[in-house]
């Protein structure tokens, strides 16, 4: 495909599904995507629709992190997306399910960049990330996979990280910036529903360490001209496979030394 037109024709169908709450399917012939850099332009046409109605891009997120994600989409790489302004939430924080086609929630260590780390200096490593970090907060991820068939997203993974990788929002838990003395490797997440676990993990799930995957991030961007900008928010992965969630739940994540998040779902 590799047309601009086609591009923004795919990304404008989109978001014709999205807006008219259809059930999610994959790009149509002629747009479709066969490799990953048509899907990431794809992308890059549909976030200029959505930040038309959410505001601009203020972070990013980073999927299929962990062997749990990608055995769940039957994708064995990890792929990045964007986040609006006006979908950021902070604990607690209360959210409508109609605003949702079907609503997911992940649990994920969620970075804020102190400066900027420029696509010139890429290729970026672990450490080279770290000293850029201001901040390191427990998060969930909100997404919106849009009633998926998931025994035929192995197939449409590409049309996934063009749909920006089903982000539908996150929420932040409170910012701690005196971070550099925990093993964010080790760090222990527990995710409950109404009291209940549903879910554990562990930092080290997400790529062997939250700051290899924020290399990545970083890294990938820079290969696409495009630089991780000074006090954007980075989602780092799963920890725990993502769960659905009802009308009137009330879901909550704890890290060990990081504190906890909450999420009502009206």
């Amino acid at each position: 495909m590799a047309d601009t037109q086609s591009y923004h024709e795919a990304a404008r169908f989109l978001w014709n599904e999205r807006q008219a709450g259809r059930p999610f399917v994959p790009i149509p012939e002629p747009h479709t995507p066969h490799h990953l850099e048509d899907a990431y332009a794809i992308q890059a046409a549909f976030q200029q629709l959505l930040t038309q109605t959410y505001g601009p891009i203020v972070g990013h997120k980073i999927a299929l992190t962990t062997p749990v994600m990608q055995k769940m989409v039957g994708f064995d790489e990890p792929i990045a997306a964007a986040i609006m302004e006006k979908t950021v939430h902070h604990t607690p924080a209360r959210v409508r399910l109609s605003d949702f086609g079907r609503l997911g929630v992940e649990c994920e260590i969620a970075v804020q960049i102190a400066h900027d780390l420029p696509a010139e200096r890429a290729p970026y490593t672990r450490d080279s990330v770290a000293e850029a970090i201001r901040a390191v907060m427990p998060a969930f991820e909100l997404v919106d996979d849009r009633h998926a068939d998931y025994t035929k997203i192995a197939d449409n993974i590409l049309t996934l990280l063009a749909d920006n990788a089903w982000n539908g929002g996150i929420v932040l838990g409170s910012p701690l910036t005196d971070w550099q003395s925990l093993d964010l490797a080790a760090i222990h997440g527990t995710m409950r529903i109404n009291g209940e676990v549903v879910g554990e993990g562990y930092g080290r799930d997400v790529l062997g360490h939250p700051l290899d995957a924020l290399a990545w991030l970083a890294s990938t961007l820079a290969a696409q001209g495009k630089s991780l900008a000074q006090g954007m928010v980075v989602m780092t992965g799963s920890v725990v496979a993502t769960k659905f969630v009802s009308q009137g739940d009330k879901v909550q994540l704890t890290m060990d030394g990081l504190g906890e998040v909450e999420l009502g779902i009206e």
